[in-house]
């Protein structure tokens, strides 16, 4: 009976779009509006299609959620951090959805006193999401935010940790970003232009006034630019960073003096970014001013910030991106990229020694992790491999000695890591490139082509796709499928110039990329197109838009989280939220130029008559960075124009946003769901 149940059909409304004489028709123009009752009876009637259609597999899917969440440990807690004379700790209990957060004063076996119970402050909401949690310098109260929809609008509040009692201020419709001055009594928070949701202002409020008596402090007038503030390390300064894609510029406020006037660190001059760090009477400098493209470290005197004081430190290198730095009184601490991996670098101030964190693996992600002190020898760092779960390790820099504080257990009593194979390819793009594909596979698999293999990429903005430990992911390796990672250009996993070459006229690199490395273990008989998977989210989903069109023919599966399909309708809409700040990742398409470019790989005005592979697209009604119209209109078009034979979905949260569901199992059953769509057309039924 399945195969008779007819997917629903959107209804046809034409709207034609002209722009450099190039007419562009939209039929689907009208699933824009959000209010709209026959919007919501779409989307209600495409989930429905879907449930049907994969009832067969609910049965399936409750058992991979129920084995996932098994592998997890539920009553989990983080390794505790020392700020400011309290211990501080992330903890889970067993069975619930929400972290607690918590703290101990001086020392780990002192009593715990729970600052934020997320599961009770969650009660009677679909979606939540505490962010922004901030102490105050006397440790006597906390700012925090709550968003209970989904679209990162927040409403920020204070508690007082001594009463318990939550206080009459209250500042809504904001970013939830949100810092103290050193007064204890001044917050500075970031706002959101209401339409676009830019973060766009920044404000000052006292405690004990409303939110609009609020001093706005700075407005940041450029569209492609949004804005934020932080304190430093140090906590003797407050800044704010504007920044768009390509550059940056920072103001910097002494926190002890709260109502004095933000000074610009050094203007903005398009295409030099900088990030700043302050210790002691200086600050140093993450830039790539000069035509640094990897980056260099330079340092300046806190009382003269402009570029002509800047002094280097570190100099620019060709094949070694400086990513991060951490300082500490005696140590500075590198954080490097060069052939595709991460490395760490340790450095004494006084010259005497320096040397590389040896990790033996191609296929694994380290970075440093909390370090709040500078007056310590300890750096805390992380490190996993696609075989090795997450550890949170600290290391002696002067001893060299190293303690690992936790490692993230498996539960289920089967795992063990060396029953996996890890493995690092350099497949060749069509240009000449090598681009590196990272995999995961069961011992044992042999390369006959038979072997299902889910291939996962990103490739924009310059984010980095680093191989990870997953638990969940062990659930398609022990049925035999082999996971793969391709560092396509876009990302930044080679270097600046990686990111370089895949964005704005060089951006089909991204897809070309993708499609060679898929071509590639193909021929090396990974697997074969009858057995290959595709999976993207967001500008990952544009990439897997793109894919389909142009080379179908080499995936059974796709899955395409919040994709980014509908390019044209969205860099043409500028009231879309963040659409200005893209122009310098694709192209402003009001220029002839990038609209040519744009239209000729935009998967929505790309869809043709041809075969199109299985595919799962998932959305969320209050995704506030890929609106749900983009997925809803794409998979529209795709059912009135793909042959016979395959099946697409498209699933619509109808209570999420761009993140997914909020609590941390409801976000199993989404990846169950995945998981059973691509064992469903492996024919695997348990």
């Amino acid at each position: 009976m399945i195969e008779k149940l007819q997917p629903p059909v959107a209804k046809i409304i034409p709207v034609t779009f002209e722009k450099f004489g190039d007419l562009r028709t939209d039929n689907y123009f009208w699933l824009k509006d959000r209010e709209n009752p026959e919007v919501i009876d779409y989307l209600n009637k495409e989930n429905e299609y879907y449930q049907q259609m994969t009832a067969h597999t609910q049965d399936f899917q409750e058992a991979l959620f129920e084995e996932m969440k098994a592998r997890i440990k539920e009553d989990d807690q983080s390794v505790p951090y020392l700020y400011n004379g309290y211990y501080y700790i992330t903890r889970y209990e067993t069975g619930q959805n929400y972290p607690i957060y918590s703290r101990k004063k001086g020392s780990l076996s002192a009593k715990e006193e729970i600052l934020f119970d997320c599961n009770v402050l969650a009660e009677g909401q679909a979606y939540f999401k505490l962010g922004g949690m901030s102490i105050s310098p006397d440790n006597k109260l906390a700012l925090f935010s709550t968003d209970v929809i989904g679209r990162r609008i927040y409403t920020i509040q204070v508690k007082n940790l001594e009463t318990n009692e939550i206080l009459e201020d209250k500042i809504e419709k904001v970013t939830g970003s949100a810092v103290w001055a050193n007064d204890n009594k001044t917050i500075f928070y970031s706002s959101q232009d209401e339409v676009t949701l830019r973060s766009d202002k920044i404000f000052k409020h006292k405690l004990g006034t409303t939110q609009q008596e609020d001093v706005l402090v700075y407005f940041e007038k450029d569209d492609t630019f949004s804005v934020d503030v932080s304190k430093s390390k140090s906590r003797k300064y407050l800044a704010i960073e504007s920044g768009s894609t390509l550059t940056t510029e920072y103001r910097i406020l002494n926190a002890d003096n709260p109502d004095g006037k933000f000074k610009i660190f050094q203007k903005r001059k398009r295409g030099v970014e900088y990030s700043i760090n302050h210790y002691k009477d200086s600050f140093y400098i993450l830039t790539n001013k000069d035509d640094a493209e990897n980056f260099k470290l330079m340092k300046t005197p806190e009382e003269a910030t402009s570029a002509e004081n800047w002094v280097e430190i570190i100099g620019h290198r060709e094949d070694v991106l400086l990513e991060d730095i951490e300082i500490f009184s005696n140590y500075l601490v590198l954080e490097e990229r060069t052939g595709g991996l991460n490395k760490i670098r340790i450095m004494r101030w006084d010259g005497s020694e320096e040397y590389y964190l040896p990790f033996g693996s191609e296929t694994y992600t380290a970075y440093t992790s909390t370090n709040v002190d500078f007056e310590t020898e300890i750096l805390r760092y992380s490190y996993q491999s696609m075989a090795t779960p997450s550890s949170v390790i600290d290391f002696n820099m002067r001893t060299k000695e190293k303690e690992i504080k936790k490692e993230q257990e498996v539960l289920g009593g089967n795992f063990d890591k060396n029953n996996y194979t890890e493995e690092r390819v350099w497949a060749t793009a069509k240009d000449g490139t090598k681009v590196p594909v990272s995999m995961v596979y069961r011992k044992g698999i042999k390369k006959d082509g038979k072997n299902p293999l889910l291939l996962y990429a990103y490739g924009s903005y310059g984010h980095s796709m680093d191989a990870y430990f997953s638990s969940t992911r062990l659930s398609l390796l022990d049925r035999g499928f082999i996971y793969a990672i391709a560092h396509i250009r876009g990302g930044e996993d080679l270097g600046r110039q990686w990111y370089e070459d895949g964005k704005l006229l060089q951006k089909k690199n991204t897809f070309t990329d993708f499609i060679d490395c898929s071509k590639y273990l193909i021929e090396r008989k990974y697997t074969s197109p009858e057995h290959l998977y595709a999976e993207g989210g967001s500008a990952g989903g544009l990439l897997m838009g793109v894919i389909v069109n142009e080379a179908p023919e080499l995936y059974n599966g796709v899955i395409a989280q919040v994709p980014f399909v509908d390019v044209m309708t969205t860099m043409l809409d500028d009231t879309i939220p963040l659409t200005t700040g893209e122009y310098d990742e694709w192209g402003n398409p009001n220029v002839k130029k990038y609209y040519q470019y744009m239209r000729s790989y935009s998967p929505y005005d790309n869809v043709k008559e041809q075969y199109y592979p299985n595919m799962y697209v998932s959305t969320g009604l209050h995704d506030s960075q890929v609106q749900y119209w983009e997925p809803a209109k794409w998979v529209a078009k795709l059912r009135i124009n793909k042959k016979e034979g395959t099946v697409l979905y498209l699933d619509t949260n109808m209570d999420a946003g761009h993140g997914g569901a909020s609590g941390r199992f409801e976000a199993l059953k989404e990846l169950a769901k995945e998981f059973s769509f691509l064992l469903d057309l492996e024919k695997i039924k348990k």
